[in-house]
C-alpha cells in the first residue's frame, strides 16, 4: 500500500486540478457575466422594439428568439472555456437548424411574411385591401397568416409568405376611394345641362365627399348616347352607398329635368 501511495504523483494532481479549478472558476465568472449581459442586451432591445411600435405578438417572439440564441451562444462558450470541442456543437446544431429549416420552409417563409408585413405595415386591421385574388376588410393580422372579410361576409385565410411577395391593393391608404359611373345621355340633350344636373345631384349627397370634388365630364360619344363620366369620392365605409345612392338619384334628377337616357332599340322592316 505504501508503494503504491509513493508511486503517485500528488505534485501533478494537485497541478491538474489548480487547473481545472481555474477553468471551471472562469467558465463560472463567463457564465454569470454573460447572463447578465444578455439580460441587459433583452432589455435594451425591448425598450427599441417599444419606441418602434412593433406588434406585441411579433415583438414577444423575436425577443424570445433572440434570448434562446444568446443563451445558446453562451453556453457553447462555456464549454470551450471548460476545455470541451465545442466544433461539434455547432455542427450539431446547425445540421438540427437546416432539418428544422427543410421541414417548416413553408411556415418560416409564412412568418417571415408576417414580420415584415407587421414591421413595415402595409396594411392595418379595417383596411380595405386586395391581395391573393381576395378582396375584402382585414379582420386579423397573425404571425403566419391574415384574415379578411369579404363583401359576401366571407372569411378568408391567406398565408403571409405568399401575401408579403404578391401585389397588394390598399384601397385605404388614402382614407378615401373614387367611385366610378357612367351615365349616358341623348345626343338630343344638352350636355352642359345634364353635367350641372349630375353635378347638382352628387354635391346634395351628404356621403359624396367634397375634397376631392367629384368629376363629371364627357367621356365617349357612343353609338347611341353621349357617355358621361361620373367620378364622386367617397369613405371606405360610403363606398357602396355613394354607388347606389349616385345611380339612383342621377336617374331621377335626369328625368325631372327631362334629360333623356337613351336605351338600346332594335328597329325591325319587314317587307311587304
Amino acid at each position: 500500500m505504501e508503494e503504491k501511495l509513493a508511486s503517485i504523483d500528488f505534485g501533478k494532481i494537485t497541478t491538474i486540478a489548480i487547473d481545472y479549478g481555474i477553468k471551471i472558476g472562469q467558465a463560472l465568472i463567463l457564465l454569470l457575466v454573460g447572463l447578465w449581459v444578455i439580460k441587459q442586451v433583452v432589455r435594451a432591445v425591448k425598450k427599441i422594439i417599444k419606441k418602434t411600435d412593433i406588434d406585441e405578438s411579433l415583438s414577444g417572439f423575436l425577443v424570445s428568439l433572440l434570448t434562446w440564441a444568446l443563451k445558446i451562444l453562451l453556453f457553447i462558450s462555456v464549454l470551450g472555456q471548460l476545455g470541451v470541442a465545442t466544433t461539434s456543437f455547432v455542427a450539431i446544431i446547425g445540421a438540427a437548424g437546416l432539418a428544422v429549416g427543410l421541414a417548416l420552409q413553408g411556415s418560416l417563409a409564412n412568418f417571415a411574411g408576417g414580420a415584415l408585413i407587421l414591421l413595415f405595415k402595409p396594411f392595418k386591421v379595417g383596411d380595405l385591401i386586395e391581395a391573393q385574388s381576395a378582396i375584402g376588410v382585414v379582420k386579423e393580422i397573425q404571425i403566419f397568416v391574415t384574415k379578411i372579410i369579404t363583401p359576401e361576409n366571407k372569411e378568408v385565410i391567406i398565408p403571409n409568405g405568399a401575401l408579403s411577395n404578391g401585389n397588394i391593393t390598399n384601397f385605404s391608404s388614402t382614407g378615401h376611394l373614387r367611385v366610378d359611373l357612367t351615365v349616358g345621355i341623348s345626343y338630343s340633350d344638352d350636355i352642359e345641362k345634364a353635367k350641372t344636373v349630375i353635378m347638382d345631384t352628387l354635391m346634395s349627397d351628404p356621403k359624396v365627399l367634397k375634397t376631392p370634388a367629384p368629376t363629371v365630364a364627357v367621356g365617349e360619344l357612343a353609338d347611341s348616347s353621349v357617355n358621361i363620366l361620373v367620378r364622386p369620392h367617397a369613405t371606405v365605409a360610403d363606398y357602396w352607398d355613394v354607388y347606389f345612392n349616385s345611380l339612383q338619384n342621377v336617374k331621377v334628377a335626369l328625368d325631372k329635368a327631362g334629360v333623356e337616357i337613351p336605351f338600346p332599340q332594335q328597329v325591325n322592316h319587314t317587307a311587304k
